[in-house]
């Protein structure tokens, strides 16, 4: 079961489909002039072809160009990024085995990837820090962002992430058409192997048109927060916990709070409503609170922890008693926030950990994007005259038993080399 699962309408998809993929034959066909065309006619932008990429300069000037509090937030955020995903890497090994063959799994990293990062009025300076610095630790050489260009000119903020998060190419494209580009390549773009970063409706589906020409990340939904908390709990943090992730506009985000106390539930209640006076986006958040949101009333921390992991949402805060020794009752969650300090919004920013999470139930089998998103593992078989004697005859019998003699002949005819030979 999905968090309140976001509603599909089946006609509107078709659509979607339909036009991506007109998009994406036209992007095959016409390369640079289609990007141009499209940006003309989603974005309002009149770009050239010389225009469509940032220049080394510009993007090294970048950070310069922005106030300094905001230069420090992101390098802050940038240096705890990294920090994290280093020590999610996952390491080259080899080993022989009693039978002196070696065995090992060779960990290299992708040599080009893709980062869309939604633009056009708004700018998300996070989204480009959470995607190209993973890529970056795992050792990817060619870091390549597409982000919609603003009518009002250029989104300083996110071009000094993208110098900051270690992006080598920055282009002003963004929609399906930029997805095309990066799976298939134009004049000014070339192909990438793995494609990563979130979009609306047509992104998502443009990523999902291109896989096989080059990887994805994960399908990504709308926000999600599970909120489980006790009457130790302060009902504003709470409510503000839950706007948080109900503000970011597109009206399918959920909300949830799972409490065994009515009267954190009331309270809470009457929290959002005082919140609510004063917020800049009130209008989204109250869509959401209206149709994706509830306060549910539990009888007890058990049933709570049943329900999560039963849903497995993006966000799960904890802001109970004794959390962290309730933490390992939590089987599926994106991330989880242990205590009531540590709010959402903090893993959203700053804490280090990625914001890109599993959404829609998803985390009951997926996880957060990481470092690890970014390798490939080749394994290596290295066989000795040992090893072959021991157990090519056994492997051969397994061939046979699935009816390939074939395979058991290219095993047995080493069992038949004088002192073996071992290139």
């Amino acid at each position: 079961m999905a968090m309140m699962s976001a509603r599909r309408d089946g006609g509107a998809a078709a659509r979607i489909d339909t036009a991506v993929a007109r998009i994406i034959r036209e992007v095959r066909r016409r390369g640079d002039a289609a990007l141009i065309a499209y940006t003309r006619e989603f974005d309002g932008v009149r770009m050239s072809r010389s225009r469509l990429r940032v220049t080394s300069k510009e993007l090294a000037e970048a950070p310069a160009r922005i106030p300094s509090k905001d230069r420090r937030a992101l390098e802050l955020a940038s240096a705890r990024i990294a920090e994290f995903h280093r020590r999610t890497l996952a390491a080259s090994f080899a080993y022989h085995d009693r039978f002196g063959m070696r065995l090992g799994q060779i960990v290299r990293p992708l040599r080009r990837v893709g980062i869309y990062v939604p633009g056009g009025s708004a700018a998300y300076p996070s989204s480009v820090l959470m995607n190209a610095i993973p890529a970056r630790v795992a050792g990817v050489e060619e870091i390549v962002m597409v982000s919609p260009p603003a009518r009002e000119g250029e989104r300083e903020v996110v071009m000094a992430a993208a110098a900051i998060a270690g992006v080598t190419e920055y282009y002003r494209v963004g929609g399906a058409h930029a997805v095309a580009a990066l799976a298939y390549g134009t004049a000014s773009i070339k192909p990438v192997d793995k494609i990563v970063g979130p979009g609306n409706a047509y992104v998502q589906a443009a990523k999902r048109m291109v896989y096989g020409a080059a990887d994805i990340d994960k399908m990504a939904g709308p926000s999600e927060v599970m909120v489980i908390a006790d009457s130790s709990a302060k009902p504003a943090w709470v409510a503000a916990d839950l706007i948080a992730q109900a503000e970011h506009g597109s009206g399918d985000e959920s909300a949830m709070l799972l409490t065994p106390s009515a009267r954190l539930a009331q309270e809470v209640a009457v929290a959002l409503g005082e919140a609510l006076r004063s917020l800049p986006r009130a209008v989204a958040v109250r869509r959401v609170l209206a149709n994706r949101a509830a306060l549910v009333v539990v009888r007890n921390l058990a049933q709570a922890f049943e329900i999560a992991n039963r849903i497995g949402p993006e966000h799960l805060e904890l802001e109970i008693r004794d959390s962290r020794r309730w933490l390992k009752h939590v089987k599926s969650a994106g991330a989880v926030f242990v205590g009531a300090l540590s709010s959402a919004p903090l893993g959203d920013y700053i804490a280090g950990p990625n914001h890109v999470l599993p959404t829609g139930g998803a985390a009951r089998f997926a996880s957060p994007l990481g470092a690890y998103d970014f390798l490939k593992r080749t394994s290596i078989i290295e066989a000795s005259r040992q090893a072959v004697d021991s157990l090519a005859p056994m492997a051969a019998q397994l061939a046979r038993m699935e009816g390939f003699e074939g395979h058991a002949r290219a095993m047995e005819m080493r069992l038949e080399v004088p002192g073996g030979s071992e290139a």
